[in-house]
C-alpha cells in the first residue's frame, strides 16, 4: 500500500539530505493541536513537535523546535541568545518567512534561511513527528537526523503548558 502524502518543501528537502521518513496523515482541526494529531496517530503528545517562529528585537528570525506538549519560554530563548528579548511573529510573518502556514510549520526547507534550535530532550526521544509542510502531515524520523542535516544548537527553554 503506498501512502499518499503531499510533496512539500520539507520532503524534498530531506530527500534531497537522503534522509528516511515515514509520512503520516491525519485531519487537521483548526485548534485541535498536538492531542488531536496524537489521538489519531496513536502516539504520545510529547514525541511531536513543533517548529515555531521567533525573531530578535532587531527583527532577526529563528526557529525553535520544541515538544508540542510544552511552551516556549521567549525570556530563555533572549537569555540564550544573549539580547533584549524575543517574540513569536505573526501567522503572515510566519508564512512570508518559511513558506508554510502555521499549523504546518516545518523547520526543513524554509524559504529564509534561519538559525534553528532544538530543545535538547527532543534527541533523548527514539522517534520524532515532526510537521512535513502541511497542515495534517507529520513526518516520523529520528530526531538525530536534525542535527545530522542542519547546523542547528541545542538549547533548554522548555517550560510546562
Amino acid at each position: 500500500m503506498t501512502l499518499d502524502f503531499p510533496i512539500t518543501q520539507a520532503v524534498r528537502y530531506l530527500r534531497e539530505k537522503k534522509v528516511e521518513f515515514v509520512p503520516h496523515l491525519y485531519d487537521y482541526i483548526e485548534k485541535g493541536g498536538a492531542k488531536e494529531s496524537a489521538r489519531q496517530l496513536g502516539v504520545e503528545v510529547h514525541t511531536i513537535v513543533k517548529a515555531l517562529v521567533f525573531e530578535t528585537i532587531e527583527e532577526k528570525p529563528l526557529i525553535v523546535v520544541m515538544h508540542r506538549d510544552k511552551e516556549v519560554s521567549a525570556k530563555n530563548v533572549a537569555r540564550h541568545l544573549g539580547v533584549k528579548s524575543v517574540e513569536a511573529v505573526t501567522p503572515e510573518k510566519v508564512t512570508k518567512l518559511t513558506g508554510y502556514l502555521v499549523g504546518g510549520t516545518s523547520p526543513f526547507g524554509t524559504k529564509t534561511k534561519m538559525p534553528v534550535y532544538v530543545e535538547r530532550t527532543i534527541f533523548a526521544l527514539e522517534r520524532i513527528y515532526i510537521n512535513g509542510g502541511k497542515r495534517g502531515f507529520l513526518m516520523e524520523i529520528e530526531p538525530t537526523v536534525i542535527r545530522e542535516i542542519m547546523s542547528i544548537k541545542e538549547i533548554e527553554v522548555g517550560i510546562e503548558s
